[in-house]
C-alpha cells in the first residue's frame, strides 16, 4: 500500500480528516478522502483527479458561465466586487496597468475591473474552458486556453487575480511563484481561497461540508498555514483576512435538505441552480459579515506582493478587512 504523504512539504504525518461526495455537481459517485498534514497545516483530497478536469468540471459548472443570470444576489456581489477592485486598483502606480485573471473564464471579473478603473487598458485571462475563448475575446480579453503552469509570456502584470483557484492545483506553491514571476515591480496578487478552520467545515465536515468542493479541491489551508506558505514561495503579505463564506454555507445547507428529502439536487440540476440558493446566499452572507469581526469564516481574502531581494515590505498601503468584503457568491468554489 502507497503510503500516503502531504503533497506541500511531503511529510508523512498527515491523518485522516474525513470522507465527502460531489453534493453539487454528482460527477463521481465515490467517495473521496481528505487528509490534514500535521507538519504544515493544509487539508488535501486523496486522490486528487488531476488528470480528468474535463470530468469533474462538468459542462454547466458554475464559473464556465458566471453572471448568466441577473439576480439580487449577483447585484449585491457586482457592488461589493466594485468596492474591492477600488480599493486595489488605488493601490497601483502608474497610468496604464495591466492585469491578468487566473480562471478568469469569460473575462466577467476583469469587466468591472475595467469598470472600477480606466486605467485597466490590457487585460489577459488564462483558463482551461475553451468554451470562453471566443466571449473573452470579443469583449477585448487576450485569451490564453491553458493552465497557469504552461502560460509562457515575456509580458508581466500589475495586478493577478487568483480568486478561488488556488485549491483547484495540486500543487500551490508552484503556482504562487509562478504568479510571482508573472509580476510586475509593485505589482499586487489578489487571492481568495477557503479556510477550512472555520464554523461551516467543523459543522459540516462529517457531512461534505460545501467548501471542500469534491472533488475539484485539492488542498486547503488556514490563515496561518497560507501565509506561511506564500512566504516560502517568496511572496510578502500584505493583507490576509476573512470574509464572508457564503457559498459553502449554501452548499452545505442544500445538501442537508437534500438527505431530509426536501430539495431536489442532481447532476442536470446542480446545487447552484436549486430555487433557494439566491436566499441562502443573502442569508449566508449576512450572517457571516455580522460575525466577521471576532469569528473565523470560511473564506479568506489575501493580497501579495513580491518579496524584495533586501527583504523590504511593499509601499503599497494594507487594504482595510471592510473592502475587500466581496466574495464570489455566484458560485461554490
Amino acid at each position: 500500500m502507497t503510503k500516503i504523504t502531504c503533497p506541500i512539504c511531503a511529510d508523512g504525518s498527515v491523518r485522516h480528516f474525513a470522507k465527502a461526495n460531489d453534493v453539487e455537481y454528482f460527477t463521481s459517485g465515490r467517495l473521496f478522502d481528505f487528509y490534514r498534514c500535521d507538519s504544515c497545516d493544509i487539508l488535501f483530497i486523496h486522490p486528487m483527479l488531476s488528470d480528468r478536469l474535463n470530468e469533474i468540471y462538468p459542462s454547466n459548472y458554475y464559473s464556465f458561465h458566471a453572471n448568466a443570470a441577473d439576480t439580487l444576489a449577483l447585484r449585491f456581489k457586482k457592488r461589493l466586487d466594485d468596492r474591492a477592485f477600488q480599493a486595489i486598483t488605488k493601490q497601483l502606480n502608474g497610468e496604464r496597468l495591466s492585469a491578468l485573471d487566473v480562471g478568469g473564464g469569460i473575462g466577467w471579473l476583469l469587466d468591472g475591473l475595467k469598470r472600477a478603473d480606466s486605467r485597466i487598458a490590457d487585460t489577459t485571462v488564462v483558463d482551461i474552458d475553451a468554451g470562453a475563448a471566443d466571449v473573452a475575446r470579443a469583449k477585448g480579453h487576450n485569451f490564453h486556453l491553458t493552465p497557469i503552469e504552461g502560460f509562457e509570456t515575456e509580458k508581466t502584470f500589475d495586478l493577478i487575480l487568483m480568486l478561488n483557484l488556488i485549491e483547484h492545483v495540486p500543487d500551490p506553491i508552484q503556482i504562487l511563484k509562478k504568479a510571482k514571476s508573472l509580476l510586475s515591480p509593485g505589482g499586487l496578487i489578489w487571492i481568495k481561497t477557503p479556510n477550512y478552520d472555520s464554523l461551516d467545515a467543523r459543522i459540516f465536515r462529517y457531512r461534505s461540508w460545501g467548501g471542500y468542493h469534491t472533488p475539484r479541491h485539492f488542498v486547503l489551508f488556514t490563515k496561518p498555514s497560507f501565509i506561511r506558505h506564500c512566504e516560502s514561495a517568496g511572496l510578502h503579505v500584505l493583507n490576509c483576512s476573512y470574509t464572508q463564506g457564503a457559498p459553502f454555507w449554501t452548499v452545505s445547507a442544500i445538501n442537508e435538505l437534500k438527505r431530509l428529502g426536501l430539495a431536489e439536487v442532481s447532476a442536470a440540476r446542480p446545487s447552484l441552480q436549486n430555487s433557494l440558493t439566491p436566499f441562502f446566499h443573502l442569508l449566508f452572507a449576512a450572517f457571516d459579515f455580522v460575525r466577521m469581526p471576532f469569528s473565523k469564516t470560511s473564506q479568506m481574502n489575501c493580497i501579495l506582493t513580491a518579496q524584495s531581494s533586501t527583504s523590504e515590505t511593499s509601499s503599497a498601503t494594507p487594504i482595510s478587512r471592510a473592502k475587500l468584503g466581496s466574495s464570489r457568491i455566484s458560485g461554490g468554489a
